[in-house]
């Protein structure tokens, strides 16, 4: 049994290739089933985010080319294209990798939260998916354990620090007063949310928010006071914003560099400040041409992002330490699993010998012998046979000098020295 990963993150993969690699929710099940089927994969999951996208299996062996070419294949990439961008972890490695990943220790944003909740929907939705086991499973129930102590324990969530912090203090550099602004945010999930509370915690004017789904769009909106639009509706309400926030999961662009240009000749080139935090790209590259547009994508952020991190690096040490404890807690258990094999097969076969002698006992007790003896009978049979294969292993343990064995039945059957 081997526990593999394959996957790349922001490190070590550009926007475009990360892109290519992205699992949006409705093709996420089938693919997950279609990785579960391949020869020597038992258990399956998918992480996809803005950042990264991994693949966890448990595996018969530590092939790694199997989900290498099976990935190039169902993203129709060849595999020589794809391999530069990848990393791979096995056993060891991985558990300690899922567990940091976790904790935000290897995010782009030092402890940022929302990767755990991103795990836990990767975990529910192989779960839903049936490609989840016992040994996945529990793998990744103990990366949240793991991820809750580190919290709990240190101060790694404390700044508040994250993708869409970032995009909202890099506005604040451009614009001298965000009360005179006014934000569209398009989409509706946990960033573009995380977005609007901080862009209403620093004055922002107006917030617009714009999502496929009106009704969802109208929830976020009241809640901080803003204003909803559909999707469609973006076009007559995009040279409005000063500032455009976009975090979707569409596979295709949402703005181009057309519908872009004609909204900065009504705003009569009043700059426009856009962020894309999207993976596949909400706005189009081309639109960072134009004049008067400031477009920022997630990895443009890391420059702003790494003046944050003090705290959270202190933080980071401490979240290091507990994860080192936590990674051999898992391996203990690992390492249990094959103890548990040897303790089933061993009460098995005793189980064996006790009815073979208990139904010769009771044939015996037929044939008319008393029960005192049919009992001592028995007795004397089941001592006989649960030592009879012990005994001699020990023996020949002793004819072959093997004193470490000899060593290890005396502490497994704890016998006291008898001289």
């Amino acid at each position: 049994m081997t526990l593999l990963a394959v996957g790349i993150n922001y490190n070590t993969a550009p926007v475009s290739i990360r892109e290519r690699l992205a699992y949006p929710a409705e093709i996420l099940d089938s693919s997950l089933k279609d990785l579960w089927r391949l020869k020597d994969i038992s258990e399956a999951a998918i992480l996809s985010t803005c950042n990264r996208t991994e693949f966890y299996c448990e595996s018969s062996n530590e092939n790694k080319h199997i989900l290498i070419d099976w990935v190039a294949q169902t993203r129709n990439i060849k595999p020589n294209d794809l391999t530069p961008y990848l990393y791979t972890y096995n056993d060891n490695q991985l558990i300690r990798h899922m567990f940091r990943v976790a904790c935000g220790l290897d995010s782009m944003v030092l402890g940022e939260p929302q990767i755990l909740g991103q795990m836990k929907a990767a975990y529910q939705a192989a779960n839903e998916a049936g490609t989840l086991g016992k040994y996945l499973g529990k793998l990744f129930q103990h990366t949240f354990s793991a991820a809750k102590k580190v919290r709990t324990d240190t101060a790694i969530g404390s700044s508040p620090v994250s993708v869409a912090f970032a995009a909202v203090q890099l506005a604040q550099q451009i614009f001298d007063k965000l009360s005179e602004q006014t934000a569209i945010l398009i989409g509706a999930g946990e960033t573009i949310e995380l977005t609007a509370r901080h862009l209403v915690q620093h004055g922002i004017g107006r917030i617009i928010i714009a999502n496929r789904t009106y009704d969802k769009a109208h929830a976020l909106a009241t809640r901080f006071n803003g204003y909803a639009i559909a999707l469609s509706e973006l076009p007559m309400h995009l040279a409005e914003a000063d500032i455009v926030v976009s975090s979707t999961a569409s596979s295709l662009p949402i703005l181009g560099k057309g519908r872009v240009e004609s909204a900065i000749k009504k705003r009569k080139h009043k700059p426009m400040f856009m962020v894309d935090l999207a993976v596949p790209r909400d706005i189009e590259s081309e639109v960072e041409q134009l004049n008067d547009v400031y477009l920022y994508t997630v990895d443009d952020l890391k420059n702003t992002i790494d003046q944050n991190m003090d705290n959270r690096r202190k933080a980071a040490e401490q979240a290091e330490e507990i994860i080192d404890t936590q990674v051999e807690h898992f391996l203990s258990w690992l390492r249990s699993q094959g103890a548990l094999t040897t303790i089933k097969d061993y009460r098995i076969q005793a189980e064996q010998i006790r009815d073979d002698a208990l139904r010769k006992t009771l044939n015996q007790l037929q044939s008319g012998i008393s029960a005192e003896e049919a009992l001592q009978r028995l007795a004397h049979t089941l001592t006989n046979k649960l030592i009879h294969t012990p005994s001699a292993q020990i023996r020949e343990a002793g004819t072959n000098e093997r004193h470490d064995l000899i060593a290890a039945a005396r502490e497994i059957f704890k016998l006291n020295n008898t001289q």
